[in-house]
């Protein structure tokens, strides 16, 4: 995959994060991440050695609050940005086309483990249509208790995806908004379910 940032431009990028005031290592993380709709984040091994430079290089200031450092334009760094502006608008747009092509591949990655899970479910299905052709007859394994045992398993299983992921949906919002990608996966993802599942119920 090619870079997320051209060299020098995430050193830029983070003079600019800090221009509206100071932040800690962790906030400067989670900035980048929403500004990528949550496509990329970087690591602290990514950030902090910038920051380390940055701060060598008169750029940005630090000082500690608790167990927290905190991080500083400084008037020099807001010199440095100022003059790159230009630059600035430039890293701008590159994120968004990033974006645009962390995007396209997260789809393409749905799609093909979709796909797999498609196979998977289909060779599931012949074979518990298999197993139901040399037993009892469709009839009576419709009624039978072995097949309400398994209407009800089914149905406690949707509950329970249901319920977990409405969980940690709303866990996830109370820290940051649901971003584009997180919602067009859930309805890429339960789309080709519910197509997966209605296909064995018909097979």
């Amino acid at each position: 995959m090619p870079p997320v940032f051209a060299h020098g431009a995430l050193r830029l990028y983070l003079l600019a994060l800090l221009e509206p005031g100071p932040k800690h290592g962790y906030e400067l993380i989670k900035a980048l991440s929403e500004r990528f709709g949550g496509t990329y984040s970087p690591s602290a091994g990514t950030i902090y050695p910038r920051l380390a430079k940055l701060e060598e290089e008169g750029l940005v200031a630090t000082h500690t609050e608790g167990r927290r450092t905190n991080y500083s334009i400084t008037p020099a760094g807001l010199v440095e940005l100022n003059r790159r502006r230009e630059e600035l608008a430039g890293v701008e747009n590159d994120i968004s086309a990033s974006v645009r092509r962390l995007a396209d591949q997260l789809r393409q990655d749905i799609r093909v483990n979709m796909q797999g899970l498609r196979a998977d479910l289909a060779a599931t299905a012949e074979a518990a249509r298999s197993t139901a052709r040399s037993g009892a007859s469709p009839a009576a394994a419709r009624y039978s208790k072995e097949g309400d045992r398994r209407l009800r398993e089914a149905e406690m299983l949707v509950q329970s995806f249901r319920d977990d992921i409405r969980v940690e949906l709303r866990r996830h919002a109370g820290a940051s908004p649901v971003t584009p990608v997180t919602l067009e996966t859930v309805k890429t993802v339960l789309d080709q379910a519910r197509i997966s599942i209605r296909n064995s119920l018909d097979g």
